[in-house]
C-alpha cells in the first residue's frame, strides 16, 4: 500500500482515536453493572487481490453483561479494486487504485429494552475523494423517547453544518435501511450519507461530529434502559428482530459487500451478526 498523504493520515488518526474513546465508554458501562468485560483487539493484515500487501486493521470485540456482543473495528486498506468491482465505485472505472479508512461499530445488547445500534464513518479515495457513513438505532422493542433523543442528537450535529443535511440524510437512512423482501425497516432510522466530496475540511468536520454525536447519545440510552426488567416474550421479540437484522446485513448492506469484494477480514466484516437470532 502506498504511503498516506496528509488527508488520509488525518482521517485514519481520527477514526482510531474515536475507537479508543468509544471502547472506553462501553467498558465503563460494563463496570457500572459489575462486569469486568473488556475489549479484545485482534490485528489483521490484508493482501490485495494481486497478492501485494494491502493494509489491514484491528478488530475489537467485547462480550459482557450489558453488551451481549459489540464490535468496534477500524481499518486502513489500499491497493487496486478487482476489474469487475471497480466498475461500481466512483472514480475507479479507469484507474482501479483506491484507499479506504474508517470505523465500523455494531452493538447487540443483552436486555431487549436496550436498542442495538450501528455506526460507521469512512474516507475513501480513488481518482475522487469522499466521506460517508452514519448511525442508526435498531430496537427490538421501540421506545419513542429513545428514538426521539437519538434523532435529536443527530439533527443537532447536522444543523451545525448544513440545514439541509438532516432532512436529506435521515430520509436516505429510511430508504437505505429497508428490507424489501420483508417490507419492513431494519430499525427506527438515523442518518446515512455517502459521496460527500470536494470540501475535505468541511466534510471531515461533519464526519467527526457524527462520531461525537453517537458517543454522546448512545451511552445515555444504554444507561437509561439496561436495568429494565424483561420477560421471555421480550426475549422472543429480540431474537426474531435479530433475524431481520441478519437478513439485511447479508443481503443488502454495502459495507458487507465492500469488505468481501476487497479482501477484508471475514471476522471483522461479519462482526455485525448477533450471537443469537431466531427465525420462525
Amino acid at each position: 500500500m502506498q504511503p498516506l498523504d496528509d488527508q488520509q493520515q488525518a482521517a485514519r488518526d481520527w477514526f482510531e482515536s474515536l475507537r479508543d474513546r468509544i471502547c472506553a465508554a462501553f467498558e465503563a458501562i460494563e463496570r457500572e453493572d459489575g462486569s469486568d468485560a473488556a475489549f479484545v483487539f485482534t490485528p489483521w493484515e490484508r493482501i490485495d487481490h494481486g497478492g501485494a500487501p494491502g493494509g489491514g486493521g484491528v478488530r475489537g470485540q467485547m462480550t459482557g453483561k450489558v453488551f451481549e456482543k459489540v464490535g468496534v473495528n477500524v481499518s486502513t486498506v489500499g491497493g487496486a479494486f478487482s476489474p469487475e468491482f471497480a466498475k461500481s465505485i466512483p472514480g475507479a472505472e479507469d484507474d482501479p487504485s483506491f484507499f479506504a479508512t474508517g470505523i465500523s461499530l455494531v452493538a447487540h445488547m443483552a436486555n431487549p429494552h436496550v436498542p442495538a445500534v450501528h455506526m460507521n464513518t469512512r474516507f475513501l479515495t480513488t481518482t475522487k475523494r469522499w466521506f460517508g457513513g452514519g448511525a442508526d438505532l435498531n430496537p427490538a422493542i421501540p421506545i419513542e423517547e429513545d428514538t426521539e433523543a437519538f434523532h435529536a442528537r443527530l439533527r443537532a450535529a447536522c444543523a451545525a453544518h448544513d440545514p439541509t443535511f438532516y432532512p436529506r440524510l435521515s430520509k436516505w437512512a429510511e430508504e437505505y435501511f429497508w428490507i424489501p423482501h420483508r417490507n419492513v425497516s431494519r430499525g427506527v432510522g438515523g442518518i446515512f450519507y455517502d459521496h460527500l466530496e470536494g470540501h475535505f475540511d468541511a466534510h471531515f468536520a461533519f464526519t467527526r461530529d457524527v462520531g461525537e454525536a453517537f458517543l454522546d447519545i448512545f451511552p445515555q440510552i444504554v444507561r437509561k434502559r439496561m436495568d429494565t426488567e424483561f420477560t421471555e416474550t421480550d426475549m422472543e421479540r429480540l431474537l426474531e428482530f435479530r433475524g431481520r437484522y441478519v437478513e439485511f446485513n447479508l443481503l443488502y448492506d454495502r459495507g458487507t459487500l465492500f469488505g468481501l469484494k476487497t479482501g477484508g477480514n471475514i471476522d471483522a466484516i461479519l462482526m455485525s451478526l448477533p450471537p443469537l437470532a431466531r427465525w420462525k
